[in-house]
Formats: structure tokens, sequence, C-alpha cells
């Protein structure tokens, strides 16, 4: 996966999650927990692709190759401190 593509996923990761916060702030049907899952589901694979775009970088900036960068699991993305 080549850096645009990351950030073409980014981007719609970030448009579905500003659908359902909008949605939720209206009440609107479907705002339960299902939606409530959905968008901690989606801030995760947020931070998945943020972490690997920023590997990508650092790999090509360091005259590594951007492609070996691979994804790490959710969960270890998860528990990194900010």
């Amino acid at each position: 996966m080549d850096d645009k593509t990351i950030l073409n996923r980014i981007t719609e990761l970030v448009d579905e999650e500003h659908q359902l916060r909008a949605a939720a702030q209206e009440n609107v049907a479907g705002t339960d927990d299902a939606a409530r899952e959905r968008l901690r589901a989606l801030e995760e694979c947020l931070d998945q692709c943020w972490d690997q775009l920023r590997r990508r970088r650092a790999a090509r900036r360091a005259h590594g190759d951007p492609d070996a960068q691979g994804t790490r699991p959710r969960s270890e993305v998860e528990r990194y401190l900010q």
C-alpha cells in the first residue's frame, strides 16, 4: 500500500467518523451501541493508518524501504503513549 492509498483510506474513515458524530449530535436513529462501537473501530483503524504512514515516511527519510513497513496490529498501536 502506498502513501496515497493510505491517505485516501484515512479520508474515507474520517468522513465516516464525521457522519456518525453528526448523527449522534442530532440524535438520529442508529446512534446506539452499534454506532458507538463503529466509532471505536474507526478510531482504531485511523490510528493504524496514521502509524503506517508515519513509519513509511520515517523509512524513506532513513533511506529504507517504505514498502517493507507493514501494518501493526491494532492492539499494538492502541497501547502507544501520546
